[in-house]
This record gives C-alpha cells, structure tokens and sequence, in this order.
C-alpha cells in the first residue's frame, strides 16, 4: 500500500494532466499512486494517464458524470489506498523532490494535515508569472497562502493539500461548495486535528492562462468568502475584506482625483509602484513586474467586487447561500 495517494480532479485539462504526469514520473520518491478522476469532461484524459502508467507511474483513471470538484475529489478518496489523501489541482507541476522532502518533514514533524505553497516555474508565461505574484505577494493578500509573513492563521488549500485517511473517516469528504477547501480545512481544525504549514513541500502553479479567467476566479473566491462567513460566524477577518475596501477607496480616490485634484491619485500610484518594484525583485523580469501591476489590479478589484455583492445580497437583504448562483457560476467553468 503506497503512503501517499494523490486525488486530482480533471474537467477538460488534456495539456495540464500531460504536465502533470510528466512531473510525477519524475519523482525522486514513488511511494505513492495517482488516481485521476474525469469529472464529465468532453475531452478526456484516459490515454494521458494510461501511457503515463505505462511508463512505471502507479496511476489509476476513472471517469464520471459532472458533478463537481468536490464530489469528484471525494469519488478518488474512495478509491484510493493510502495513508495520505494528497491533493493537486490539474494545473500543477510536482518538484521532482516534492514526495521526499514531504516524507522527510512528516516523519520529523507528524501532524494530521498539511498544506504547501505554490510558485511559478522558469516555462511559464509571463502572464502566468504574473498572475502568481499577485495571488501570493504579501501586498496583495496579505500573505493567507502561505506567506512567509502572514495576517491571518494558514489555511491549507487543494492545490497542495494533504491529510490522514483517519481524518475523512472521521470528518467526511468536500463539500460541493465554492472554497471547498477553506470550509475542509476549517471543519479539520474545528474537529481538534492538527494542521502544519509545511513551505519546503512547494508545488508549481500555472494558475489562469490569461487575465480575463482570473477576474472571474478571483470574483467567485470574493463572493465565496461570504459564504464561509454564514457557515462559520466569526471567520471573516479584516484580511478578507481588504479587497472590497480597495474597490471603495480606489473608485472615491479616482472621483477626488477626477473633480478636485489629481494628487488624490497619488496613494494609488505608490500603491502599484511598489507592487512592481516587489515583483521585479522577486522576478528579476521587468515585463512580469509590468504585468503584475494590472494582474494585482484585477486579483483586487474581482475579489472586492464579489465580496461587496455576495455581502448586499446574501447578508444585507438576507439572501443567505444563493446555492443556484453557485451552480451556474460552476457550470460556467
């Protein structure tokens, strides 16, 4: 019986799940399976991960009717055989020494649950590149995905996510939910287990291919928020609301600097100034610090955006869950 069984979850991602068994089969350490799950997709993966298993991975597919990430990820956890249920998104690529390094830190440091943070790979777009300093830079999330300075406790999130079988037995499987894994990892902690930031463990993420796709994923993680906050009073910290407060006082901020002066414009463009000056540090590349300025924008202003609606709507006018929003938001994907 492997230690480690991966559960990834695939809707129409040929070219990604190539990658990302290419990535596996690299793995210094193969004491785990992969189990592949298609959820309804209209181009599948079967032939990806049966060569890949061909080629010496341990690697199972296994097709279903739509239904969602969540049910599908809880459809592999079925499945599968390991000790650790491990999670991926179908966009990741796995450092060759990822299963080693985990082992190591999990034999020195035993917990229940781990979560990883992500990073771009030198191939990614600049696009790509950029859009991952803004979901992981300290000023634009204040550090909630890992960070090596943080404003909030660390929530670990399926891109690189881990757990004990002993806790789905205990807890049950996802939620067919948005943030599924957010509402997880707080059921985790809530039922006494212990959960560990584990930084060595990193995965690549090549996250949206362009910008419009990420307004939309960064809208829905905004109105999700609200959602969680219905589940769990008391969750919602400053840190999430930061967003919405950006769209606010930017747009006052643009009003000023439109009808009374332009020096209202000012706080914003130290704003972005210093989003660029972090990203060209961390990048060494000044056209994925330029951008990263629009990225960092766009990760903000959809965020904020779907914060403030999710809140008018569901807690203003007392809508609650809108469960139909969520499906056709699902079913857009």
């Amino acid at each position: 019986m492997p230690r480690f069984s991966v559960i990834v979850p695939v809707y129409n991602r040929r070219a990604e799940v190539n990658d990302l068994c290419e990535s596996l089969l690299k793995q210094t350490c193969h004491d785990f399976e992969l189990v592949v799950v298609e959820d309804g997709s209209s181009e599948p993966c079967r032939d990806i991960v049966e060569s890949a298993a061909r080629r010496g991975l341990n690697a199972s597919y296994h097709y279903k009717e739509n239904e969602g990430r969540s049910i599908a990820r809880n459809y592999g956890i079925e499945r599968s055989e390991g000790e650790w249920l491990i999670f991926f998104d179908s966009d990741c690529v796995i450092p060759p020494e990822y299963f080693e390094v985990l082992s190591a830190e999990l034999d020195k440091q035993p917990c229940d649950c781990f979560g990883g943070p992500d990073a771009a790979h030198d191939s990614f777009t600049d696009t790509q590149k950029a859009i991952n300093y803004a979901m992981t830079a300290f000023l634009t999330t204040g550090g909630i995905r890992g960070g090596k300075v943080q404003l909030e406790k660390f929530v670990p999130r399926t891109f690189n996510m881990g757990f004990r079988r002993a806790v789905y037995d205990r807890i049950g499987g996802f939620r067919e939910m948005f943030s599924e894994d957010i509402d997880m990892s707080t059921r985790i902690r809530q039922a006494g287990f212990s959960i560990a930031l584990i930084r060595p463990a990193y995965v690549w993420h090549k996250r949206r291919v362009n910008l419009a796709k990420f307004f939309r994923q960064v809208y829905v993680f905004g109105m999700s928020r609200i959602t969680l906050h219905l589940l769990y009073p008391g969750s919602l910290k400053i840190v999430h609301a930061l967003p919405a407060v950006f769209v606010l006082g930017s747009l006052a901020l643009i009003l000023l600097g439109i009808f009374v002066s332009a020096w209202f414009l000012l706080p914003l463009g130290i704003y972005f100034a210093a989003i660029f000056v972090g990203a060209l540090v961390s990048t060494k590349s000044l056209r994925v610090a330029a951008l990263a300025v629009p990225a960092s924008a766009i990760q903000l202003t959809g965020y904020g955006v779907g914060f403030i609606k999710a809140w008018f709507s569901k807690i203003l006018l007392g809508r609650g869950r809108d469960v139909d929003e969520e499906i056709r938001l699902r079913k857009g994907k």
